[in-house]
């Protein structure tokens, strides 16, 4: 999981970049609990696995396109497994 960044010396947090690392530990979370593979998550996404490797250092943005496909999936796989016996 990547680290929150540290506040500056007045006890602030530099916005851009917690937001990023609470993006990628959400989606490392969500990954690793439904069992999928960063290759098997982007596969099935259709973006790239170093793409989806960068986003979850939480040192990148993450475009729209990229985070609907990600959400898209990700929801397939859940109902998928919610339709198990």
């Amino acid at each position: 999981m990547p680290d929150f960044p540290k506040p500056d010396k007045s006890g602030r947090f530099p916005a851009l970049k917690y937001a990023r690392v609470q993006f990628a530990r959400n989606l490392i979370r969500e990954r690793r609990a439904l069992g999928l593979s960063q290759q098997r998550l982007a596969d099935s996404a259709d973006v790239r696995q170093a793409t989806l490797s960068r986003l979850e250092s939480g040192q990148h943005a993450i475009s729209g396109k990229a985070a609907a496909k990600l959400e898209r999936a990700l929801a397939a796989e859940q109902k998928r497994r919610a339709s198990r016996p």
